[in-house]
């Protein structure tokens, strides 16, 4: 058995290894191309073509030519290499938007009102920037209608829960899922239910709801103890991971067709996220999460490069336990990385990063449409409202603006249509201010994912 003292000393050597990691990643996962880019590490080094997201292993010989070529800034020449190397290809993705696509997903702002008073919310704390309300009965069912009204027979749809804190309107909640299940037997349509808690007003009654319509519950967690209070209290001030922890027993207790997830959102204070990481993982949360804050609501706290800079070492340092519990055969569910990991190993190419004012949407508690929950009661983000639906021309205008080549500097960074530009409420408010973060993520995850297929084949299968 490994001893306590064992474990630290593992724990340091980790972060050592992942701050050196990063040292070398950072400047290696610069820009130099916008139609290829090298990922070195491992036996070989990698070429990564943006135009499919396609990951080749290459001889010294041709990794020596490309550098060259990108060295000299040689578009021209780089295309001319891929087509003598069989690896030039139709565009897989062209300047065209998304133009009136289907909409597969509802968010539904139940609840527009918090028991918390964490000042970093994007919602104000819950209310959106107006006065507090529920969302009537009458406006989630309009809301579910919209959604199911053109889904295909056999189709799938999803719909989500969010608040400020959903579970104040729990009646709301339980009344529109009993309406969707309907009908969606009657359609023959699958509606899967997420959604998004504080965790404080969690009841076993609710983990009960949830796991009978197999929920995917997520629960925002801030760190361990007094990192958490200090960024999530409750109203009066007072901490709320205590009663966090004990209310959500039953949630993860239950869990089956259910899914319970722990978000963390990531603050100059709370950036010891190894440790954050097993220990979600040893309480029995299904996946773990983090989320660098880019922008807050009163605009304190946020990340700036320095912080993002240490970020990734944590990160990293993540990554490799994620490395090291797999090649020894144990689940390790840190979100981050599996996503990475299976969008890399897909080839994901997408001209944005989200399906925000696309297939998803978020609606308020007025009836309105937005591009997705973050852009609640903001007229940037509009799409429309229940009554008159969809209106074309905004949503296929935004679209056309938040196409990732019309984005800058992304139609030159090699990770664009992996990134796909970025949370737009974030670049909108803020700019891009974690790029090199973002990009030296995707490079570390292409190396883990280089080691492990070729230390374990078939290792997520």
């Amino acid at each position: 058995m490994i001893s306590s003292a064992e474990s630290v000393a593992d724990g340091k050597q980790n972060v050592l290894i992942a701050t050196k990691l990063a040292q070398m990643i950072v400047p290696q996962s610069k820009p130099c191309s916008a139609s290829v880019h090298l990922v070195k590490g491992g036996q070989s080094t990698q070429v990564f073509i943006p135009n499919g997201s396609r990951l080749y292993t290459i001889s010294q010989d041709v990794e020596q030519r490309l550098a060259s070529l990108m060295r000299k800034k040689d578009e021209e020449g780089l295309q001319n290499e891929l087509i003598r190397l069989g690896l030039d290809a139709p565009a897989y993705i062209t300047n065209e938007p998304l133009q009136s696509p289907p909409l597969h997903a509802l968010s539904l702002a139940i609840a527009q009102k918090c028991n918390m008073g964490c000042s970093y919310c994007y919602a104000d704390q819950g209310d959106f920037g107006g006065p507090t309300k529920n969302m009537s009965l009458e406006t989630s069912f309009k809301a579910i209608d919209l959604l199911l009204k053109d889904c295909p027979e056999s189709g799938k749809a999803q719909l989500t829960f969010l608040g400020g804190e959903p579970l104040i309107n729990r009646t709301g909640i339980r009344a529109a899922v009993a309406y969707a299940a309907t009908i969606a037997k009657q359609k023959n349509i699958q509606v899967s239910y997420s959604i998004t808690t504080n965790g404080t007003l969690v009841t076993e009654s609710d983990a009960v709801f949830f796991e009978e319509h197999g929920f995917s519950v997520t629960v925002s967690l801030d760190g361990i103890g007094k990192d958490h209070d200090l960024n999530r209290p409750m109203k009066g001030g007072q901490g709320s991971y205590d009663k966090i922890i004990k209310n959500i027993q039953p949630l993860l207790s239950l869990q089956h067709k259910m899914q319970v997830s722990a978000r963390v959102t990531v603050t100059p204070e709370n950036t010891g996220l190894p440790a954050v990481l097993d220990e979600f993982i040893r309480m029995g949360f299904h996946g773990v999460g983090f989320s660098p804050l880019l922008r807050s609501s009163d605009g304190q706290n946020e990340m700036n490069q320095e912080q993002l800079s240490a970020l990734l070492e944590n990160m990293i340092a993540c990554g490799l336990n994620f490395e090291r519990n797999v090649l020894a055969g144990k689940r390790y569910p840190f979100l981050n990385m599996v996503n990475a990991l299976k969008e890399i190993s897909r080839g994901t190419h997408r001209p944005y990063p989200c399906g925000a004012g696309a297939g998803y949407l978020g609606v308020s508690a007025d009836e309105e449409l937005f591009a997705c929950h973050r852009f609640v009661n903001e007229e940037v983000g509009k799409m429309g409202d229940l009554n008159n639906g969809i209106q074309p021309d905004l949503q296929n205008n935004w679209l056309a603006s938040r196409h990732v080549n019309t984005q800058e500097p992304c139609s030159r960074c090699w990770a664009r249509y992996l990134c796909g530009g970025g949370c737009h409420h974030e670049v909108i408010e803020k700019g891009r201010t974690a790029c090199d973060y973002i990009r030296s993520w995707l490079y570390y995850t292409i190396q883990a994912n280089e080691r492990l297929s070729r230390l374990k084949p078939n290792w997520n299968n």
